[in-house]
């Protein structure tokens, strides 16, 4: 890159399962919490920052632009603009890069970026026929009229849609996110037993890394008692006896009949936030902080949505053209568990010389993605995958991760709903 772009620190909140825990706080909440302990740790002045930029997929309603709503929340000077960015999954990522393209083309040297999203609350809805009814009968100047308009309604009317299952959808191919799932695990012939020992695995990890964990979480005070709780400290996904056995009483979701993909073997819908603080070489000077790490590159792809899950063997061919850095070079590599058998079509697409060279023009394979190296502490489908803030989490963890071993650089990549892929390098360094 041009310019030396630095994630100086972070913090997150835990991340709890939808209807949960953090079901009662609000998105605005979970985000001014995760910027307010950043700004606090790092003692940066709020005026000192150039622009917020924050990802969120299901913007609430009563806070259009939730990344202003939040900054000013937290602390952050009038003067400040914000931005939130949605590229479905990977907005947390999109937050990352955009910043980062401004500081290169000289529009700043301190950036507070990351993620917040509570799939709790994303609303149900009505259709568009229905509130035109509603507008109608709101519009009616008497009894009478009021009386006809009521008597337009049927009981259908009143069946609201799911925001967030409209959301897992894609319009240009018909599918769930869980139904492209089902398609490339049988591109690749996964097999229920593989994913779900890839899920169970996950959280095992999850587990015992949980110290890591930890050390990248700020405590959420909870707005009511939870059996008692007053906040939450930890991520309540991990499942500490995880058992093939009780993965394997879940039936599948997408496909009841012969289906693969089940609850157990995907990602968890999440309520969470992460916010970084990233500079440029001039910022870092004038700050005095020590970074976590640098920004080496990025790339993002598209790709048939229907197989949106392979979008990180595309994204990872992408940026090492542009970047230089192959698998190889990676000491750690975090991938977004969106479905275990996503993941697991990565690692042997990637391998595949003859699918690296029909899908990505490739002389040879992109390389081996390791067990021994990937999603170390563990992914979604332990952790969970609050969609706006995932790209964050995983820049936050790997970076983390490499202060722990000592390592050189990360590769962090995932799939986004749309036929889309995005991948960033990192280094301690």
């Amino acid at each position: 890159m041009k310019e030396a772009i630095y994630i100086v620190d972070g913090i997150r909140t835990p991340f709890a399962k939808a209807g949960t825990i953090l079901a009662d706080t609000t998105a605005m909440d979970l985000g001014k919490t995760a910027v307010s302990l950043l700004l606090a740790k790092t003692g940066i002045a709020p005026e000192k920052i150039e622009e917020v930029i924050l990802g969120c997929v299901g913007q609430p309603a009563e806070a259009p632009n939730i990344a202003r709503v939040i900054a000013l929340r937290a602390g952050v000077p009038e003067s400040v603009p914000a931005v939130t960015v949605h590229r479905n999954c990977a907005s947390g990522f999109e937050a990352v890069t955009q910043a980062a393209e401004k500081m290169i083309a000289g529009r700043g040297d301190v950036f507070l970026v990351g993620g917040v999203e509570s799939m709790s609350q994303m609303p149900l809805l009505y259709s568009y026929e229905t509130a035109k009814k509603f507008g109608a009968f709101a519009r009616a100047k008497n009894v009478a009229h009021k009386f006809q308009a009521a008597t337009q309604f049927r009981l259908s009317d009143l069946k609201p849609e799911i925001a967030l299952q409209l959301g897992l959808s894609d319009p240009v191919c018909g599918l769930s996110m869980g139904e492209t799932a089902e398609n490339v695990s049988r591109d690749f012939n996964i097999s229920r037993e593989e994913q779900d020992c890839f899920a169970m695995r996950s959280h095992h990890r999850a587990v015992a890394g949980r110290a890591n964990l930890d050390a990248e979480i700020t405590p959420v005070y909870l707005p009511r008692s939870k059996n008692g709780k007053v906040y939450l400290q930890q991520d309540n996904g991990p499942r500490e006896n995880q058992t093939m056995e009780a993965l394997a009483k879940l039936k599948p979701v997408f496909e009841p009949n012969t289906g693969t993909v089940t609850a157990g073997n995907s990602s968890q819908i999440t309520d969470g936030a992460v916010a970084l603080l990233l500079m440029t070489e001039k910022g870092l000077k004038e700050s005095g902080l020590t970074p976590l790490g640098r920004l080496l590159g990025y790339d993002y792809v598209g790709l048939d949505p229907a197989r949106m899950g392979l979008g990180p063997v595309y994204a990872i061919h992408r940026v090492e053209q542009r970047a230089g850095l192959g698998l190889r070079d990676a000491s750690i590599i975090e991938i977004n568990e969106a479905f275990a058998a996503q993941v697991l079509a990565c690692q042997k697409a990637a391998v595949s010389a003859e699918y690296c060279k029909k899908n990505l023009g490739r002389d040879s394979a992109l390389g081996e993605i390791p067990d021994e190296i990937l999603n170390v502490n563990g992914g979604a489908i332990a952790l969970g995958h609050p969609v706006g803030v995932t790209g964050s989490r995983l820049v936050l963890t790997a970076l983390k991760e490499l202060h722990r071993r000592q390592a050189d650089k990360a590769l962090v990549a995932l799939c986004v709903g749309g036929g889309q892929g995005g991948a960033l390098w990192l280094t301690r360094n």
